[in-house]
């Protein structure tokens, strides 16, 4: 996975006028799971207001109803 966002960032950096038409593909637990151990806890609350650490408390959960949302 890591390899495929890699390369679509290489691509976005060497063709700045590129547009991709559909990224959708690629997000999908594997993916919301890295970027979840990824994030920073202390900074700011999304939108929704939603800390990592709340988040976190159901992660398998919220990944699940997330990356559906994703595919929908």
């Amino acid at each position: 996975m890591q390899t495929k966002l890699v390369r679509i960032a290489e691509i976005a950096k060497e063709n700045p006028k590129e547009q991709f038409t559909s990224l959708y593909h690629f997000l999908n637990e594997e993916l919301l799971t890295q970027c979840n151990r990824e994030l920073d806890g202390n900074k700011a609350t999304g939108v929704d207001q939603v800390t990592k650490a709340a988040y976190e408390e159901n992660l398998e959960l919220n990944i699940k109803v997330d990356g559906k949302h994703c595919r929908n």
